[in-house]
């Protein structure tokens, strides 16, 4: 397969109930030229063979989002790269948001405004708030739709191989290049963790986390805090 305008990695774990109405929504985009990629990492509930059909590219990579990213970036033929979650749903002109944005800027990577979906009235706010913070900060969160030129991708190392805060933790290495194009458009997500778990509870859980995170914390000790609040 030739290189691909935009490749677009997709990592799954058990998401039967949502890997194909997810890969169906990047059709149009497909139809333009870009690439699907899903790296899947070991689901036990047929959820490979529901994305065959939607994707170009279905690879088993070792469990952990850091892994999977990489794993479908190795696999991807792709001269920039998305990384999209199964529960987000993309502008429906991301692939020409993406790649016109980065041509004019001359920038390397960047990400899209978020909005959340969900019945609490909280939800827009913690929108509102992670969108700030990103343009404050210059690091994206993985729900933001992170995508980077492929070239740079390869010589900053990929996501470093930590259990937790592998999208903080290439943010901060690909911002010493430069800062990131931070697209107002918005790419929507669930808020399925948020409710499932409460709202207030997982805005406290994730702010102690990243706090705890830039004091130095193990990210595999994190790891096991954010499962442990998940159950």
């Amino acid at each position: 397969m030739g290189a691909a305008p935009l490749s677009i990695i997709v990592p799954v774990l058990n998401e039967a109930a949502l890997v194909a109405p997810a890969l169906q929504r990047l059709a149009p985009l497909r139809a333009r030229g870009c690439e699907i990629v899903v790296a899947d990492g070991g689901s036990r509930d047929g959820t490979r063979e529901l994305a065959r059909p939607h994707a170009d590219l279905v690879i088993e990579a070792p469990p952990g989002r850091a892994a999977q990213l990489n794993a479908g970036a190795a696999a991807a033929h792709g001269d920039v790269f998305l990384f999209l979650h199964v529960d987000s749903r993309l502008p429906p002109d991301a692939d020409l948001l993406i790649l016109g944005a980065l041509r004019r800027s001359g920038r390397a990577w960047g990400r899209f405004d978020i909005a959340i979906e969900g019945r609490h009235p909280l939800l827009p706010l913690v929108a509102l708030l992670m969108n700030l913070r990103s343009r404050l900060s210059g690091i994206c969160t993985g729900d933001q739709g992170l995508f980077v030129t492929a070239g740079t991708f390869r010589t900053c190392g990929g996501f470093p191989p930590i259990a937790l805060m592998e999208d903080i933790a290439i943010s901060r290495t690909l911002k010493s290049g430069s800062r990131p194009l931070c697209l107002e458009q918005r790419i929507a997500t669930s808020g399925r963790r948020w409710e499932r778990q409460g709202t207030l509870r997982t805005i406290l859980l994730m702010w102690r986390l990243r706090l705890a995170y830039f004091c130095g914390a193990d990210p595999r000790r994190l790891a096991g805090l954010y499962d442990a609040a998940r159950r």
